[in-house]
């Protein structure tokens, strides 16, 4: 007993100030069904000792006299002080959350105080050493509630068929030097989390909204990956380099879609000067998508919620679908390429560098995958030896099926996290032999080291991290980036709490109502039905499945029951009665109406 509460110990010492829930601990330490009862009264043991904090939802903390060695020192997590009870119990909506996850709002006094110093009109000091590039037809294209923007795109035909593809983004590193308080503060921060209607920053509004913002008609510094192109879309050139620039136009998806799509006239004469690089933006953009596709790069076709809040009624107005469309599509291959570039380069000229990998999939979760389509009656190409292509091959034939949502939920599922490193192991989601983030330093810590690093390549920066010595640096930098993986994860878990608790507010009227829904998941307390109405989850308990005892098969992803044989499992169509929401805990109960009580084969698409 006390080597397993020791391991449990240590997982928490290597996650300090993180939330964690037991059914993660469950699955990290393979626990199995006979054994956990014994887990949890475990869990109980570390509470009583005040060696953990338990939260709610069976989320647990370490506490903060617990969090010790060299490896923690300093590192501020916003945690509970001696004598301090947790009182995300009495906090109401977004504000439970960022307490529940200790995220950090307000920033520091040392931190403002730095931030007085900087100014739209010592810019003109800024400029030597910088390609000018405020005479190229240069956009941002972002969502429809964005403000930091940091990046910005620009086109330019050449002969015979090429492509010069211009991606700037915004030079934070000149602004955010290391070992200044701002640049702690964003080392600790990692990251920006995005709630509905609301945003906590990495940096402080007057960089992530105003200085590094690419906002139309401003002259704003930037890092510039400039690539060139042939008529097939391979990348046959590219430069980087300290730029300025004078965004044209701040668009959005869905203007660029009205554009390009829809043939939108009124919009394509307002904006006359750019629609022409926008088409061509489209035509390099298939050619990217049709190589990155080609070599296996997954393409997974699982809409986000898009959330509609009603601050001054607080209430949500509606939850859908969010659209993804050639716009999205245009930005996100124009990142990747850059990405791709940037690493590339940095592969080449320094001893170390950053990485943001995504290792080969676990061989039994991948053997899993495989038994449980294989039930559905889908085979996956290839051998034993999974490679991503094999997958992407998977994906594209479940285009227009019934079942694509399920197997794409599944399959991704049965994925491994990425994560930053310095360490290359390719990235198998992109089938991408090296890849990197150098597109979005205004909300990921990572992203300002590529460009501090791009700088010293480049020699135009000093050594960005003290320590010359390669192994010492290498494991310094290591150590950054490990903290930088931790909070993404934090904070994703923030954020997709944020969106439980808005489907709560959302389905707190419908109590007693009927809607039909498909089994999207199954576990050992029940199974989540997606409503066809709305984009909403909730659960229907085990407990609430009268007339049988039901076993679950983990593997088949099913409950059946006992006597009857009657089975529930991923994909069967159901109809449910929103029995309970519990605004607070964030949760929405389920169960079965009368007319549902035995479940039938997916039939439609969501």
């Amino acid at each position: 007993m006390q080597d397993d509460l020791v391991k449990i110990l240590d997982y928490f010492k290597k996650r300090p100030g993180t939330w964690i829930l037991a059914r993660e601990l469950i699955h990290h330490f393979k626990i199995p069904m006979e054994g956990r009862r014994s887990f949890h009264n475990l869990m109980q043991a570390l509470v009583r000792s005040r060696q953990l904090i338990r939260g709610k939802g069976h989320r647990y903390l370490l506490a903060p006299s617990t969090n010790i060695g060299p490896h923690h020192k300093g590192r501020d997590q916003g945690g509970l002080k001696k004598g301090e009870r947790d009182s995300s119990q009495k906090a109401s909506g977004i504000e439970s959350i960022i307490k529940e996850f200790r995220l950090r709002e307000a920033f520091p006094q040392k931190v403002q105080d730095e931030t007085r110093h900087f100014s739209q009109e010592k810019m003109a000091g800024d400029l030597k050493g910088r390609r000018d590039l405020r005479s190229l037809v240069m956009m941002t294209i972002d969502g429809e509630t964005a403000k930091d923007f940091d990046d910005a795109v620009g086109i330019q035909s050449l002969s015979r068929g090429h492509f010069r593809l211009w991606v700037s983004i915004a030079d934070v590193s000149h602004y955010v030097q290391p070992r200044t308080a701002i640049d702690r503060e964003a080392h600790q921060r990692s990251t920006s989390t995005y709630f509905p209607a609301r945003c906590i920053p990495m940096l402080p509004e007057v960089l992530s909204n105003n200085l590094c913002s690419l906002v139309p008609h401003q002259d704003r510094l930037t890092m510039t990956a400039e690539m060139d192109f042939d008529a097939t879309g391979l990348l046959v050139q590219s430069r980087f380099y300290p730029s300025v620039i004078r965004s044209r136009a701040r668009l959005t998806y869905r203007e660029v879609k009205q554009m390009i799509l829809d043939n939108d006239a009124a919009l394509q004469k307002k904006y006359a000067s750019i629609y022409p690089d926008l088409k061509l933006m489209e035509g390099l953009c298939d050619q990217l998508r049709l190589r990155r596709f080609e070599r296996g790069s997954l393409d997974f076709d699982l809409p986000e919620p898009e959330i509609v809040l009603n601050l001054e009624e607080g209430k949500v107005e509606s939850i859908a679908k969010a659209l993804r469309h050639k716009a999205h599509m245009m930005i996100e291959e124009f990142m990747i390429v850059a990405n791709e570039a940037v690493a590339t380069y940095l592969t080449s000229k320094m001893s170390v560098t950053v990485y943001r990998v995504h290792d080969v999939p676990d061989r039994e979760k991948m053997k899993d995958f495989r038994e449980f389509i294989h039930n559905m009656g889908l085979g996956l190409p290839g051998g034993h030896k999974i490679t991503s292509k094999n997958l992407a091959q998977l994906i594209q034939s479940m285009r227009g099926r019934s079942e694509e949502r399920i197997v794409n939920y599944l399959l991704l599922r049965s994925l491994k996290q990425a994560e930053y490193s310095v360490d290359n192991c390719g990235h198998f989601g992109l089938a991408s032999p090296c890849y990197t983030h150098f597109t979005s330093p205004i909300r990921r810590y990572p992203d300002l080291i590529v460009h501090r690093l791009l700088k010293e390549a480049l020699g135009s920066s000093p050594l960005s991290v003290s320590v010359k010595d390669r192994s010492a640096r290498r494991g310094q930098m290591q150590e950054m980036l490990t903290h930088c993986s931790e909070q993404e994860r934090v904070s994703m878990k923030a954020e997709w709490a944020s969106r439980d608790w808005a489907v709560a507010l959302f389905m707190k009227d419908k109590i007693g109502k009927e809607y039909e829904g498909i089994i999207c998941s199954v576990t050992d307390f029940g199974f989540f039905v997606e409503l066809k109405e709305y984009f909403v989850q909730g659960l229907v308990h085990i407990k609430n499945l009268q007339g049988d005892y039901y076993v679950f098969h983990e593997k088949a992803h099913k409950l059946q029951g006992r006597r009857t044989k009657k089975a529930f499992k991923i994909g069967d169509l159901v109809k449910i009665r929103v029995k309970q929401v519990n605004v607070e805990k964030r949760r929405v109960d389920f169960d079965l109406a009368i007319s549902s009580r035995s479940s039938q084969r997916l039939s439609g698409s969501l």
